[in-house]
This record gives C-alpha cells, structure tokens and sequence, in this order.
C-alpha cells in the first residue's frame, strides 16, 4: 500500500464567505458569554462575546473611514496585547489584508517587509520598533475607532487574500505567504483532530497575542465554537503559569515544548485540577518531555506539526492518540501523502511529506514570488521539506528536515539569514549557523565563524540585537579555524553541533 491518507474532502467552504465573520459566528448567541480573559497577577481583564464584536467591527469602520479599502495591504506593528487580534479580525472583517508580524523584529527587518509588501499603512505602537512609512496608523487612533458604529462584514469569494503571514525559508529570505478567506474553514479539522475542543472549555494559550500559534489555537478557534480563550497579561512569567491555569480553570492549556519543559523544572507546583489535556506545537515533542508531563499532571499532551503555508494538517488528540513515537495522523479531511521522487512510497519508507493542493487551508502563493512556491508542488502535492514516514494506520512519524532549517523556541529559523547578517561584521571571513542542544531537549542557535581572532561576544551581541529579532539571535559563538565544507567546498551546517559540544568539553 503506498502513503496516502484520504478518508474524503472537509465540506464545501460556504460562498459568499469572510473570515471574521467566521470567528465571530457565535457573538450573538453567546453575547454574555466571555470570549476572552487576559489573565494578571491581579485578577482578570474579561471581554464578552458582545464586547469582542463591538471592538472588532467598530475597528473596521474606523479603517475605512482613513481611506483604506478592501484589498489594501497592512502591516501590523503591534504589541503583545489584545489590541493585535481586534486589529487583526478588524481588517478582515471589511476586506483589509492585514499581515501580523512579531514585535521582536528588529527596523532593518521591517525595512526589507516595507519593500517587499508596499503597504498602504502601517498599524503602529510606537513602542514597537518598525521602519518610515508616510502612513502609519498609531495604537490609539485604532483604539478610539472601538467607539464607531459597527461595520458590515465584507463577504465575498472565500478563494480571495484575506492575511499574509512571514516565514524564513532556506534562500534566507523571509517569504511572504498569502492565505485565503477559507483558511479559517479548514481550521475546523483541528476542533476534533487535535484540539477535542468544546464549547465548555477555558483554553489557554502561553504564547503572545501576536504570535500565529496563539492568534490561531489560542484565540481564533475557541470563538468560533464559542468556547473561553484564556491569555496570560504580557510579562507573566513561566513559573507563574501553573497558578493562573489552577485559578482560572483552564481545562487545555497549549504552548511551545519549551514552555513545558521550564514548567517541568517545577513538578512540584503543578496541580490542575481543571485541566483535561495540553497541546504541544512549534517543533518536535520528545517523548521524554511527554512522559515527563504526564507522571506530573496524570494528563496526556497531544501534539501537532504544520508550518506557515497550511498550518496544522497532522496531529495527535484525545480521539486518536499518538502511537509510539509517531506525530499522529492527518486530520479527518485532509489528503496527506508520503513522497519520493516518482510518487508516493510504499507505506513505512521514508519520504517527504506532503500536502494535497485541494486543502483549504493551504496558501494560495508567495506574494511576489510564486515561482517559489510553484516549486514547493510534485503534481498535486505541496511539498513540507519535512522528511517523514506513514504507518499502515495513517499515523505519521516526524523524522527531520531535508534542509538545514533551524527551530528556536518553536520558531522555524533560516540558517542563510542569520549567516547573512553575520557576514557583515568586521573580522569575520566565513560564517555558518546551526542549532545545538545544550541541554537535554534544550536547543539554541548557534554561530559559528572563521576570522584572524576570536571576537568580543559582547560587540556580537549587540551587533545581532540591532539586526535580527531576538528568536533569530545566536546565543553561542565560536570562532573556528575552519568551517567544515564538502568536496565541493559547499559549508556543512549538519557538522556544525559536533563543533559546539568540542568547544564545551
């Protein structure tokens, strides 16, 4: 048997359609309901199903109203708080494409996002570091728009742009990846195929406001089934989590493995009596951080794989737990395949794993790029770069990437990028980066350079904070003779980690 999984397509996304009116398609029956808590030391900060539909689509009128119309472009240049999804779902809701990006990026890295995007404005907290642009749409001009009469919802082709989100890829360029409206549709595979999500659950989301991962799992989907998303207040700590998840009553609480595995450093202060599961994305879930989990809450972690281009596709759940050390299996309704070069490969051979181009979660292109992404396509397949391989049941077992991409902190890194800022700096001649684990579980990106002398880490630091965001920052540098390189002189990033764990010996 070859490795397909197609147990039948999801239903028809519906047409007309718009995104936000999507999320919000229980904000009248659940007026009173509370959508979201933002969680503080303090107490809780709670908006209702009606006070979240009022922000949102008076923010859509208040964007029209500057002269912005559907089809403009916008890039987001918010904080980590709720100002960023009413942002966000404002846009869409009257047909604005906004494009979230994460308030870690540094101004040159807003620069290069300017001119690639032409954005007809900027959505802007001034503490936010972001570029010139002769328009810019400053946060309090967004929050009085609240106050404006409610916008209608602009429905239209679901196939149309509805958001742009950034990734890295191997070039080093961050592409910039169009979504459609119908994106949010096939988001609903997820309520049963990874998340077990009810319409009674309180879910929280460790992550920041205007990281994807939350925007999606930790808010956008719990509202469109009506559910409670919980939101910890910027600036909480990790260690203050298990207290906040016991007082508010989680009952599935999702995060990075990271942010598991500093919670673990503490088994002793977690007890939640409420919480029925965890979820787990980002990159890799061991299995030992999972046994790990469990001995110490007697709850399971379900975890997830997806990527920019179609979010979460394959995954583990209460339904279908993950067997061994298997991912999981595709969702009901998506067609996932196992690839070789001719085809898909007999099942339990490896190959690279892939995503039929029908999903209506996939993008629709790069923008400003398609060649690229036409050459992401083997026929009707979307190729991950993700090497796997497919059991008989359809369970899925992650076995690495085909490329040299770097993961920090659940964040997928381009290598090239890293090494291209790097390269500028005086003294050194030759650079490579690489992920290392420095501790069990535990990895971090390291640089490592050719040069007359080893350099002050102190000037590389600063250096690499004023250029990249700080999940892209090397947290190690070592100065080598030389970097290892192939036959063909081409830089072997693979041997790298072998270099790191000599320089600590």
């Amino acid at each position: 048997m070859l490795s397909i999984f197609d147990q039948g397509p999801p239903p028809p996304c519906p047409s007309p359609f718009n995104l936000a009116a999507h999320v919000l398609r229980q904000a009248d029956r659940c007026a009173t309901k509370t959508a979201l808590s933002v969680l503080g030391a303090d107490g809780a900060i709670d908006w209702t199903y009606r006070d979240l539909q009022v922000a949102i689509l008076g923010t859509g009128t208040g964007l029209l109203k500057t002269g912005l119309r559907p089809g403009d472009v916008v890039l987001m240049r918010l904080g980590n708080t709720v100002d960023f999804p009413i942002a966000y779902l404002g846009a869409i809701a009257v047909g604005i494409v906004p494009v979230p990006t994460s308030s870690q990026l540094t101004e040159p890295e807003t620069v290069r996002m300017i001119e690639d995007l032409s954005p007809a404005a900027i959505l802007r907290d001034p503490t936010v570091s972001c570029a010139s642009h002769p328009r810019q749409i400053d946060l309090a001009e967004l929050i009085a728009m609240r106050d404006l009469p409610p916008t209608d919802y602009a429905m239209g082709d679901p196939e149309r742009l509805a958001y742009v989100v950034y990734t890295s890829g191997t070039s080093g360029k961050p592409r910039a990846v169009a979504h459609a409206h119908r994106a949010i549709w096939a988001r609903q595979m997820m309520v049963d195929g990874w998340y077990g999500l009810r319409e009674d659950d309180r879910l929280c989301h460790a992550g920041a406001f205007n990281w994807t991962y939350t925007l999606g799992t930790g808010l956008m989907d719990p509202w469109t089934i009506g559910a409670t998303a919980l939101i910890p207040e910027p600036g909480t700590e990790i260690s203050s989590l298990p207290s906040l998840l016991r007082q508010h009553r989680a009952t599935i609480f999702a995060a990075a493995p990271g942010v598991y595995r500093k919670l673990l450093s503490h088994p002793d202060q977690i007890d939640l009596p409420s919480l029925r599961h965890g979820l787990c994305a980002g990159e890799k879930l061991s299995r030992h951080l999972r046994e790990h989990w469990q001995h110490a809450t007697e709850t399971e972690l379900y975890e997830a794989y997806g990527m920019s281009e179609c979010s979460t596709f394959i995954s583990s759940s209460p339904a279908h737990p993950a067997r061994g050390e298997a991912l999981g299996q595709p969702q009901p309704g998506r067609r996932v395949a196992v690839l070789g070069p001719d085809g898909p490969v007999p099942q339990g051979q490896e190959g690279t794993i892939a995503i039929h181009r029908s999903d209506p979660g996939l993008m629709l292109t790069y923008l400003n790029a398609p060649d690229e992404a036409q050459a992401r396509m083997q026929g009707d397949w979307f190729l991950t770069g993700d090497q796997g391989a497919m059991a008989v049941d359809g369970q899925i077992t992650y076995l690495g990437r085909d490329d040299d991409m770097m993961n920090a902190g659940g964040y997928r890194v381009s290598p090239v990028e890293v090494e291209a800022i790097l390269s500028r700096f005086p003294g050194i001649t030759q650079v490579g980066a690489a992920a290392v684990e420095v501790k069990e579980d535990t990895f971090v990106i390291a640089a490592f350079y050719t040069g007359p002398e080893k350099l002050d880490e102190g000037l590389l630091r600063t250096y690499v904070e004023a250029n990249l965001a700080r999940y892209k920052q090397p947290r190690a540098f070592v100065h080598l003779t030389a970097l290892p390189s192939g036959g063909n002189g081409k830089l072997l990033r693979r041997a790298l980690p072998a270099y790191f764990k000599a320089s600590t010996e």
